[in-house]
Formats: C-alpha cells, sequence, structure tokens
C-alpha cells in the first residue's frame, strides 16, 4: 500500500508514476477526502477537549453550590455532535483505505516505463545449445522417455493437469531436493506453509482485491479460504500486525508448496505440455530487511536464483522487466529466463522482485529502530528458487540426445541415486 503522505506531498508525481505502470489514476477525490477528514478530525479532537475540560469542572462546580446540569447539558450535546462527525470520519476512512488499497505499487525510478517490449535483457549466461540431429520438444521427450503422463493427467483432472511417472516423479523431486538442499545451505529458514489461505493474507501480499478472481475459492468454510497462488503470499503474511526486534532482521525463508491459479494458460505452442497449469510445483525464497538492506537483499535473491538455474548447466537469460510488466505489489523485478529450444523462446523460472514497504503497510509488519525507539515498516522481497514446470522442459530440450536420451544435471544425480541419463522407454 502506497504511503497517503507521499501522494498527499506530491500526486503529480506519483500519478505519472504509476502511469509507467499502465496505471491511469486522478487523485482529486483521494484529496478532498483526506482534506475533509482532517478537518473532522480538528473538530472531534476540539469537541473531546472541550468535554473533558467540562467534565474536569464539575467537582468544583458542585463544591460551589453551581447547578451542574448545563455543563451535563452541553456534554452530551458535545458527545451527540460528536458522534456524528465520528460517523463520517469512519465513511471517509473506508473511502480513503479503499482507494489506496487497490493502487498498485510505485515502480522504482530507473524502470523504463509500458510493457513487456520496454523490458532489457541484463545479461545471457551459459552457450545456447544447438543440435545436430533433428530435435525433440519437451512434451514428445516426456512421454518418450515415459516421465509424464499427459492423457491421464488430462482425464482425471481435465486440460491444464498431467501425472509425473516413475522417473518423471523421481526427477520433478529431484529438483526440489537440488533447490532446499541449497537454500538450507545459504541459512535460510525453510517452512511448509498451509496451503488454504484466508482473505487477509491475499490483502497483505497485495494479490486483493485487484486479482481476487484469480485464486481458487473453496467453499463451505468459515472464514472464507482460498488455495495459495504462491508461498509468497503466506510468507509475507507471518508478522502480521506484529513488530519485530530490529536484531531479529534480515529474516529469510523459503517454502515449497504446490501453487495452484486459475489461469491455465492456452493452446499456443510455447504453452503446451507442463509450461502452464493450475497446479504446479515452486521453491519460493522472501526476506523481510531494513529499508536500507533491501537493495542488496534483492541483488542475493537474484543471485541465488541465477545459481540454482546456473548449477543445472542451463541456458538462460536475466531481464530487467519495465514497470508496465512487474506484479501489481512490486516496485522492481528481474525475471531468470530459460531457453526452450524447441519453439526458440525463453520462459521464466524465477521472478526476483522487492515489494519495498508495500506488502508491510498492508500487513503491518515493522521493527523497532534500535537507536529512536520508534517503528519503521519492514521491506519484503521474494523470489522464485525455483518453478520446476519449466526447469523440467528445459532439462529435457537443452540435455537431449541423438538417441532420444536425455542427460540428467550432475547436481541431480545424487538424488537420482547416480541415474546419470534417461532412456527412451518406447
Amino acid at each position: 500500500m502506497i504511503d497517503i503522505n507521499i501522494i498527499r506531498e506530491n500526486p503529480q508525481k506519483v500519478k505519472e508514476a504509476l502511469a509507467k505502470k499502465l496505471w491511469d489514476t486522478d487523485f482529486t477525490e483521494l484529496l478532498s477526502w483526506d482534506a475533509e477528514r482532517k478537518q473532522l478530525l480538528t473538530v472531534v479532537e476540539g469537541n473531546k477537549a472541550e468535554m473533558n475540560k467540562l467534565s474536569a469542572s464539575v467537582p468544583a462546580a458542585k463544591k460551589a453550590g453551581e447547578d451542574v446540569s448545563k455543563i451535563f447539558a452541553r456534554v452530551k450535546e458535545i458527545a451527540a455532535s460528536n458522534k456524528e462527525n465520528e460517523e463520517k470520519l469512519k465513511d471517509l476512512d473506508e473511502k480513503i483505505f479503499n482507494f489506496i488499497s487497490e493502487l498498485p505499487n510505485i515502480p522504482d525510478d530507473d524502470l523504463l516505463g509500458g510493457g513487456k517490449e520496454n523490458n532489457k535483457v541484463i545479461r545471457v549466461v551459459n552457450e545456447k545449445p544447438v543440435f545436430d540431429f533433428k530435435m525433440k520438444d519437451h512434451v514428445e521427450l516426456a512421454e518418450s522417455l515415459g516421465l509424464v503422463d499427459y492423457d491421464r493427467g488430462a482425464k482425471i483432472a481435465g486440460r491444464g493437469a498431467w501425472i509425473y511417472t516413475n522417473l518423471g516423479a523421481q526427477l520433478e523431486w529431484a529438483l526440489l531436493n537440488y533447490f532446499i538442499t541449497t537454500h538450507l545451505k545459504d541459512g535460510y529458514t525453510f517452512i511448509l506453509p498451509p496451503h488454504l489461505l484466508n482473505e487477509q493474507s491475499g490483502f497483505g501480499a497485495g494479490q486483493f482485491p485487484k486479482f481476487r478472481n484469480d485464486v481458487f475459492w473453496l467453499e463451505g468454510l468459515e472464514p472464507q479460504r482460498f488455495l495459495l497462488p504462491t508461498a509468497e503470499t503466506a510468507l509475507v503474511n507471518l508478522y502480521r500486525d506484529e513488530i519485530l526486534k530490529e536484531e531479529e532482521l534480515p529474516k529469510k525463508f523459503f517454502a515449497y508448496t504446490p501453487c495452484y491459479r486459475r489461469e491455465a494458460g492456452s493452446y499456443r505452442t510455447e504453452e503446451r505440455g507442463m509450461i502452464r497449469g493450475y497446479q504446479f510445483d515452486k521453491v519460493e525464497m522472501v526476506q523481510y530487511t531494513k529499508p536500507e538492506d533491501s537493495d542488496a537483499a534483492f541483488e542475493e535473491l537474484v543471485a541465488k536464483a541465477e545459481g540454482l538455474v546456473k548449477g543445472l548447466g542451463l541456458h538462460y537469460q536475466v531481464s530487467k522487466l519495465a514497470a508496465g510488466d512487474i506484479s501489481h505489489s512490486m516496485a522492481r523485478t528481474y525475471d531468470i529466463e530459460v531457453y526452450l529450444p524447441s519453439v526458440g523462446i525463453y520462459k521464466e523460472v524465477s521472478s526476483a522482485s522487492n515489494a519495498r514497504d508495500y506488502q508491510a503497510r498492508r500487513t503491518m509488519c515493522r521493527y523497532r529502530d534500535s537507536a529512536t525507539g520508534k517503528t519503521r515498516y519492514v521491506h519484503t522481497l521474494n523470489a522464485s528458487g525455483l518453478a520446476t514446470s519449466r526447469i523440467f522442459p528445459a532439462i529435457l530440450e537443452q540435455n537431449q540426445q541423438p538417441d532420444g536420451s536425455v542427460k540428467i544435471p550432475e547436481v541431480l544425480q545424487p538424488f537420482m541415486g547416480g541415474l546419470k541419463v534417461l532412456k527412451p522407454i518406447k
């Protein structure tokens, strides 16, 4: 959530910043509500002060033998007036809150405006694979190697679903173990969060209210709950409505969960197979930091996500996203994108993002500054580390061999019982 003070100080600057995110807004009504609220608050507080003064005068008036009924009548009159003003204040607070809660985060100043057409590739890593034989796509490879059963996945769950089978299931689990082992070595705390979250969690992460219809809601539960679209939604709510100690920061977490999303992609060639589905596995990293440390934390998360892809020996690129292509809650994002030879394009396997204090303002997560004793909002950051549903296809396609077999990346072999090559079964 954006700090209203920033809007008060320079609404035009905020308007221009949000326009880079392709978000058009007019703050005229908001500022009018804010001015009215300030005026009403002054009246309410003045009335309360007057009521306190009148109430305090009662003992002396009684002692002097004066009639105090007029004092009580005046207090009652002011109280009635204040009740009406407080109702107006409550209404204004709700209008202001709802307006601000729907605004996206302000993008960092160095980001280009516009959408994905203005994303910038900042580095390309490892050699692009070149084949001197007719290559196969990941769907054909997964089926010929007996790794994935797409037909039965669709039969039991519908389009956008698949089943990992035998060595495919082992390879998926090997990837998850590789990610988890690496994060543990780097000192991150492992979390297995609930998959059913309450509405406050969606709001705190910044996914609600705008993207409330993009998640799967479960009926018949009280309170109503939804299936988490990413572990980030749970992790950034761990300290909702809490004040942390400064020495506790930074806090570094990672979580493994399946992720559930309503958007299951299309019939486009580049989204065949497991590239986009209703459910996929992901390991997610989240950090809570002091504001002055969040830039360094962002670079750390990018490096960690990159390191995992690099460790797999895959060809990939890192892109700095334009303001209009980063998510609603984020101020900056770098995507790590693996290459899929069959379609000649790069697909995102990790988005490393800095939300600054946007999510913390929504969750009321703060820390107490040890020098001043005052509370400050933390900064929250996240990065996939990693999503498997695109890493898996990239491994198959980039590591395929002329006989239809696929080399298993060396870092995964210990988790595959020492197996080095996946061979066709049909």
